[in-house]
């Protein structure tokens, strides 16, 4: 996947967490829905100041938007966990600090 693809997809995902529409996002973001659209494709890449206007407006940082583990496969990152879990399986501090974790990001 090529950076303009993996950045669009991260902008589609942080605004679909985010409850938006393409519409109400570019309007937040002073862009045309077209432009969004086809930076969310991967198809146009943002300049500087739309970038800075999109990361505003969804709350997030330049490092969040560089950050890649969201691309990994679901599968993975399940299969990370598990192996997370597994390697402090003895410790009962940790594993209920896990439990209180998972309960809670549960309960949102």
């Amino acid at each position: 996947m090529d950076i303009k693809r993996q950045l669009g997809y991260k902008i589609k995902r942080l605004r679909q967490k985010k409850g938006y529409t393409q519409e109400q996002l570019a309007e937040m973001a002073n862009i045309s829905t077209r432009s969004l659209s086809g930076i969310e494709s991967g198809e146009n890449f943002m300049t500087a100041q739309t970038m800075e206007n999109l990361l505003g407006c969804l709350g997030v940082t330049v490092d969040d938007l560089f950050t890649s583990e969201h691309l990994k496969p679901t599968e993975n990152l399940i299969s990370e966990i598990n192996d997370i879990i597994n390697s402090v399986k003895d410790d009962r501090d940790k594993i209920e600090n896990i439990y209180k974790i998972v309960k809670a990001i549960n309960l949102t």
